[in-house]
C-alpha cells in the first residue's frame, strides 16, 4: 500500500512540475509578458571614470555590464550575436536608462542614421527604458538619447 502511494506522489510531483514549466513557457511567449523585455540588472558594477560623469549629471548607476544574446534564423540555420550594455542607470524611480560608453574604435555618429544604426536595437529590445545615455569620457560628456517617431512633416 505504501509503494502505491509513493508512485502516486511521484506521478503527481512530475505532473505539477510539467504544468508549472508549461505556464512559465506560455508567459514567456505572451505579448505583454512579465518576464519579457524587462531590463535585467547585474549587481556587479565595475569602477570606471564614466560613473563620476553620470553621478555629476544626476544619474545613479544601479546595474553593471549586461550581455544580451541574440539568435537569428537564416534559411533554417542559426546565427548568433550579442549586444552589450555597459551600465543601467536611473534618475528617479520611474526611469531606467541604458548606458553605452564611447569606444575609440566604434565612435557614435551623431546623425539620425548613425543613432538609428547604433542604438535602435537597444531601444527596441527594451522599449520601457527612458532612453540611452551615451557617455564620452574623453570629452566628459553624457548625452541623453531618446527615440521618438516622426509625424512625417519633416520631409
Amino acid at each position: 500500500m505504501s509503494a502505491d502511494r509513493a508512485v502516486t506522489a511521484l506521478i503527481l510531483l512530475a505532473a505539477a512540475v510539467f504544468v508549472i514549466y508549461r505556464i512559465y513557457v506560455w508567459l514567456q511567449k505572451s505579448p505583454g509578458s512579465y518576464f519579457k523585455d524587462r531590463i535585467p540588472l547585474n549587481e556587479e558594477i565595475e569602477p570606471h571614470p564614466a560613473l563620476d560623469l553620470l553621478e555629476q549629471a544626476g544619474y545613479e548607476v544601479i546595474g553593471g555590464k549586461l550581455k544580451i544574446p541574440l539568435v537569428f534564423s537564416l534559411d533554417g540555420s542559426s546565427l548568433y550575436s550579442r549586444l552589450f550594455i555597459d551600465y543601467v542607470a536611473t534618475r528617479d524611480e520611474d526611469s531606467l536608462y541604458l548606458v553605452i560608453l564611447s569606444r575609440p574604435r566604434k565612435m557614435l555618429e551623431f546623425t539620425g542614421s548613425g543613432l538609428r544604426d547604433a542604438l535602435l536595437p537597444y531601444l527596441l529590445i527594451y522599449p520601457e527604458c527612458s532612453g540611452v545615455l551615451y557617455v564620452d569620457v574623453s570629452a566628459a560628456a553624457v548625452h541623453l538619447i531618446r527615440l521618438g517617431r516622426d509625424d512625417g512633416e519633416s520631409d
